[in-house]
């Protein structure tokens, strides 16, 4: 019975871990379009590894994966990964700077461009974002994913879906927990 009780903590632990992950939905309910601010957008939240990134857009857009020098002169042709049929989701998989581009004529150099910085959800380091001017200069505004930003009154999309599969994992933990004691 005690392997039960073992092996009933560790889905829960792992099924709380993954109950943390965000969808962060790329330039909110506008989607993704030539007429948003991704600066601003990505500059409110934290990217960690786990959370996906979800893409809305139409037929005339696409989302390719860029390298650093490519995102910053709007070039596409050498894509890490091209999608061109949205809705697209993104998983972030490890830590780091992460650049996506609309690869559409002329679409990235209007600003249909993202940058993050994808952090460890054990990791203290800062969550940068890159300047909407197209300026090569780092980032001048950081935020510190262990300190909750209090600037946003809104919540975002996915986190309410995050918390809800939260609450669902601590009232199974609630109502599993004695029972497992019962038993063994």
């Amino acid at each position: 019975m005690a392997i039960a009780a073992y092996f009933l903590i560790s889905i829960l632990g792992v099924a709380a871990r993954s109950a943390y992950a965000v969808q962060h939905i790329v330039g909110d309910s506008n989607g993704w379009t030539n007429f948003g601010d991704y600066t601003t957008w990505a500059a409110s939240k934290t990217f960690n590894v786990g959370d996906t990134l979800l893409f809305n857009y139409g037929s005339s857009h696409g989302v390719d994966v860029v390298s650093k020098s490519d995102y910053d002169n709007c070039a596409t042709g050498n894509a890490i990964d091209s999608y061109t049929s949205g809705p697209t989701t993104v998983k972030l998989t490890q830590p780091g700077p992460m650049y996506f581009a609309c690869p559409s004529f002329g679409h990235c150099s209007t600003g249909m461009k993202l940058a993050i910085n994808v952090v460890s959800q054990s990791s203290n380091t800062p969550t940068t974002t890159t300047p909407s001017d197209g300026s090569n200069s780092s980032p001048p505004s950081t935020t510190n994913p262990s300190t909750p930003s209090t600037s946003n009154p809104t919540k975002d999309v996915g986190s309410s879906s995050a918390d809800r599969a939260n609450m669902m994992v601590v009232g199974f933990s609630m109502i599993l927990a004695p029972l497992v004691v019962f038993i063994c």
